[in-house]
């Protein structure tokens, strides 16, 4: 049976899921070079595609068509589409079109709005397929996808990200590489509430790393201030998000201050998951399907709506040493699967 390989081309980093014979037996996620270049995506794909053996089908989606390293959307997808046409020459090659399916890199080249960020709807497809009804929550290092899905397949209204941003199905914001300034513009610390700095001081992998939530290699990045990612290095970006020091305070304070951060996401979450389902009328038996890095704040958010939880790897046939990682790379694996269908 034909080796198939899913691709999901971010941004930051490129994810790669290898499936065979209906089994998912290699998961990688190779972070991209930081340079303002369309090349890091050649590295990194080049990379991937060592762990890889041939011949096989490969199964693309993307979202790295936003990077600003293109001018546009057009410009982005046609780089991709390009890249790996190069990548797997000889082999066969199918980019998912979200509400197009599967198409041919010449025809995806000329269908950039399907094409673009389909991602999530790989993801969510696969996943109605398995669930029938329920709420997709992939929280991932940047985003969070909210995806409704009833009768077995996807219940969302909006497919572009501009779209979805407007009607509260993608939330721009992650675990890792999201500003703290992002999530609140002021905080409660010591008793106090007080303005916070409108400046990249901490993101959130500083805010979960100090919760004790964030897996340890979920954060392949460079910190905010480029220093390391001990809970003293992380309480100090934290600290200075409120204009202190963080000998100001004890780290059980600045732990406290995590905690208040990681609520305001939670809460951000939850008011867009109960708006989404009351719209879409999800039955409330139905379950979180909790996807990406951080669906450890999917299964509170399953908990905050009284909702059963479901994670994504229970959802697929994976060698035990994969499953985490196949859960951190949901649209990789969901792509691949669906193309062996």
């Amino acid at each position: 049976m034909t080796t198939v390989i899913g691709w999901d081309l971010g941004g930051a980093n490129i994810k790669l899921a290898c499936l065979e014979a209906g089994r998912v037996t290699l998961v990688v996620q190779v972070p991209c070079p930081i340079k303002q270049d369309p090349t890091k995506f050649d590295l990194s794909v080049g990379e991937a595609l060592a762990l890889v053996s041939s011949p096989a089908l490969h199964a693309v989606t993307m979202t790295g068509e936003l990077s600003d390293v293109f001018a546009d959307r057009k410009e982005g997808v046609a780089y991709l589409v390009g890249l790996m046409q190069k990548a797997t020459a000889g082999e066969r090659l199918l980019i998912y079109g979200g509400r197009a399916g599967f198409l041919d890199p010449e025809e995806a080249a000329r269908r950039i709005l399907d094409v673009a960020s389909a991602n999530w709807h790989a993801s969510a497809m696969f996943v109605a397929r398995h669930c029938g009804e329920g709420l997709l929550v992939d929280v991932g290092t940047t985003t969070t996808d909210l995806v409704p899905f009833r009768s077995g397949m996807p219940a969302a209204k909006a497919y572009t990200d501009g779209e979805r941003l407007t009607e509260g199905e993608l939330i721009y914001a992650g675990v890792v590489r999201t500003p703290v300034m992002a999530i609140a513009q002021d905080a409660s610390f010591q008793g106090r509430t007080q303005r916070i700095a409108g400046e990249r001081f901490a993101t959130m992998a500083d805010v979960f790393r100090l919760t004790g939530d964030l897996p340890p290699d979920a954060d392949p990045y460079l910190t905010a201030d480029q220093r390391g990612k001990s809970a003293g290095e992380s309480a100090a970006r934290l600290a200075r998000m409120l204009g202190r020091d963080a000998s100001e305070a004890p780290l059980s304070a600045w732990a406290d201050l995590a905690r208040f951060f990681a609520e305001r996401q939670l809460a951000s979450l939850e008011e867009a998951a109960r708006t989404l389902c009351m719209r879409e009328r999800v039955d409330p038996e139905a379950p979180v399907i909790g996807a990406g890095c951080g669906r450890f704040l999917a299964k509170r958010l399953a908990q905050a709506l009284a909702r059963p939880y479901r994670d994504f790897a229970e959802l697929i046939d994976a060698a035990p040493e994969v499953r985490e990682m196949a859960a951190r790379c949901t649209p990789a694996v969901a792509v691949a699967l669906l193309a062996a269908e």
